[in-house]
């Protein structure tokens, strides 16, 4: 089996990524700005602690910053709520 190097190389990563490009796409003409803000930061926030946990260099910092990750996710599933609910 093959050592990833990279963060990019992750599949994880590369999904995160695609996260954060719809999401921009999708909210690029919302209005509520506030809104808008917390969905987008919430999917970037997704993406960087991939990549800054996979940096650490550590396992156990790697899937300490992966559970983080996993939250925003969550709070980026819960802002989709939200704009369903609200129409956006």
């Amino acid at each position: 089996m093959a050592t990833i190097s990279k963060f990019e190389d992750l599949i994880c990563f590369s999904k995160a990524r695609d996260l954060t490009k719809c999401i921009y796409k999708e909210f690029k003409e919302c209005k509520d700005y506030g809104f808008k803000d917390q969905i987008t930061r919430a999917s970037v926030s997704v993406l960087s602690n991939i990549a800054e946990g996979f940096e650490r260099g550590t396992k156990n910092e790697f899937l300490n910053y992966l559970y983080i990750a996993k939250g925003s996710a969550g709070e980026v599933r819960a802002q989709l709520y939200v704009a369903l609910d609200t129409g956006y």
